[in-house]
């Protein structure tokens, strides 16, 4: 029992530094959407580690089980997910992150400039933040995904292949999954060819009937 409410004590401040990220997120659409603009995202998905998540990385790691160790060596007990329409979009919002005051972007793997081997693209943030607790503060870490649509529906279905085949996935899925990932690259850039077209035909069309 007394683990059960250490285990609740410590994912506590997680628990809020998820909510205030959330909030932080939907200002800074809603903010975007006040200036006339589309909002670059299109949806959001979040998470925070379960125990056993936690205690099950730390094992893989080589790292002591014990809440210390899980706050010193994990900074991904936070997880969200933010999930855009075009790669553009995905650059725009980590540049919000960046200027943020109230978030420190601490690490930064570029997924998309440089794919993994099975053809994995997301850009990924770790980011600090504080949470104002009633007698301390607590910095608390979380790990932000940010994708395209493609993207997202390409590493759902990695995901469950991965997990199916129990980290094994035979050879000629993985060369399938790298060909659809192939495919997710150049659908990106389609559609962000497509949208810009679209702005230079509207730009064109305001400017023809621009009141004289």
């Amino acid at each position: 029992m007394n683990d059960i409410i250490e285990w609740k004590e410590f994912l506590l401040p997680y628990k809020f530094g998820l909510d205030e990220l959330k909030t932080k997120i939907n200002i800074m659409v809603e903010e975007a959407m006040f200036n006339g603009k589309t909002s670059p995202i299109e949806h959001i998905k979040t998470r925070i580690k379960t125990p056993k998540s936690i205690k099950d990385k730390l094992e893989r790691k080589g790292i002591e089980v014990s809440l210390k160790s899980a706050k010193e060596n994990l900074f991904d007990i936070i997880g969200v997910r933010v999930v855009c329409s075009f790669v553009s979009d995905i650059y725009d919002i980590y540049q919000l992150f960046h200027k943020r005051q109230d978030i420190k972007v601490v690490e930064v793997k570029d997924y998309i400039r440089f794919p993994k081997k099975n053809g994995y693209q997301s850009l990924h943030l770790i980011v600090q933040l504080p949470v104002h607790l009633t007698y301390t503060v607590e910095q608390v870490y979380a790990e932000i995904q940010l994708r395209t649509l493609a993207m997202d529906f390409w590493a759902s279905l990695e995901h469950k292949i991965f997990y199916k085949y129990n980290r094994e996935i035979p050879d000629y899925l993985r060369d399938e999954l790298k060909e659809a990932a192939d495919s997710v690259m150049l659908l990106d850039e389609k559609m962000k060819n497509i949208r810009d077209e679209i702005s230079t035909i509207d730009a064109v069309r305001d400017t023809l009937f621009l009141p004289m």
